[in-house]
């Protein structure tokens, strides 16, 4: 079987994490602060806090924008369930905004709608969580001109677009946004397993997010109250969680991100491929005007004139484990009780309906590419 995704990991990555086991504090040591370092390093922002996943990342994030009971979080339907979760595990509401039918991002026209509508009814997000699909980064100038003048927080969920740029600068480096969230899934760019990374440029935001992903508590004496007792005296300021990364995963983490540009390039040569040797078949292939920004973490197609099901199955019995992404949030069972419904957001729910997300990985080879092509244009002749 041909898998959708696989990562990569070389020795360079087990000795990584062999030296930390013989030699290193397993948690709360030194690789964690290595790896935030590296991170800033690669994207160029200025703070770094690491978590055991993207979804704890979208959580704390939501924490430090303030988002609370009685406010509002909008992000897109078309993506994992933790870009709207992280809205209600803050005990806020959350609303959608439909993507565009030809990039899968977040429809700006629709968001433009969609907050003139908001001004007039008083019910302004106190966030936006934005989704980069696939790897392919939203137009976030747009966005924050949009937005800025209602001071409503930007939150970028980048777990497919670490590598990815948006003009001359890194997805992560919040040029455009408050901050940014990274997953090391291990289908994602890198892996730490699991695992995940809010960047920013905001040292206040950057104490939140610490605080809220180590329990609430803190160390630092100029944040403490009262009397201090002595050097091992600690405060809980906040209620927080425990959602450290560890030393392993990051030591891990820090030997992936030395090989990520040639992962990305990897991508980036196969997307290529894919994008030539597709064309003309009865597919919505992704835009390639951003190949060369994209991280393509999953490669899309839209199909135009077969049932998908029929597709799916008939590839997988050939040995292509092709996947779907995504479920739209709002169809799932739960948010129906919150009063969503299918045909709510028409552009998503065509999108799901027809997509199908073909192999695509570092390690991918010609022959499996190949195979992967021809199997695709037999199926799509009949």
């Amino acid at each position: 079987m041909i898998p959708y995704g696989q990562h990569f990991i070389d020795n360079a990555d087990i000795d990584a994490v062999v030296d930390v086991l013989e030699n290193h504090f397993l948690t709360q040591g030194a690789k964690v602060p290595e790896f935030e370092q590296a991170l800033c390093d690669y994207t160029g922002a200025e703070f770094c806090t690491s978590v055991n996943s993207a979804t704890s990342g979208l959580h704390v994030a939501c924490l430090a924008a303030g988002v609370e009971a009685g406010d509002i979080v909008w992000t897109v339907p078309n993506s994992f369930a933790a870009s709207a979760n992280c809205a209600l595990y803050c005990g806020a509401s959350v609303d959608f905004v439909d993507i565009d039918a030809d990039t899968f991002n977040i429809s700006l026209s629709a968001l433009r709608t969609k907050l003139d509508q908001a001004v007039v009814k008083n019910c302004l997000p106190k966030a936006l969580v934005v989704v980069h699909f696939a790897g392919q980064t939203c137009d976030m100038k747009a966005i924050h001109s949009m937005l800025s003048p209602y001071n409503i927080c930007i939150i970028e969920d980048a777990a497919h677009g670490l590598g990815a740029s948006y003009g001359n600068k890194k997805v992560g480096a919040c040029e455009y946004s408050q901050m940014a969230v990274f997953s090391f899934h291990p289908v994602k760019s890198i892996t730490t397993a699991e695992g995940g990374a809010v960047m920013t440029n905001s040292e206040d935001l950057d104490r939140q997010l610490k605080l809220y992903s180590k329990h609430g508590i803190t160390r630092e004496t100029s944040l403490m109250q009262g009397t201090i007792d002595g050097p091992w005296h600690y405060q809980q300021l906040v209620l927080g969680y425990n959602y450290r990364l560890n030393d392993l995963q990051a030591a891990l983490g820090i030997s992936q991100l030395q090989k990520l540009d040639e992962f990305i390039q990897k991508r980036q040569q196969l997307a290529a491929r894919y994008l030539i040797e597709l064309k003309g078949l009865p597919l919505q292939l992704p835009l390639n005007d951003g190949i060369k920004r994209h991280s393509w973490h999953l490669f899309m197609v839209v199909l135009q004139k077969h049932m998908r099901a029929s597709i799916y199955q008939r590839l997988h019995e050939k040995g292509i484990g092709v996947n779907v992404h995504y479920i739209p949030i709002h169809s799932h069972p739960f948010y129906q009780t919150l009063g969503f419904k299918k045909g709510d957001f028409p552009a998503s729910e065509h999108f799901y309906n027809n997509a199908l997300t073909l192999p695509l990985y570092p390690s991918m080879t010609h022959k499996q590419q190949t195979t992967v092509i021809n199997v695709l244009r037999d199926l799509l002749s009949d």
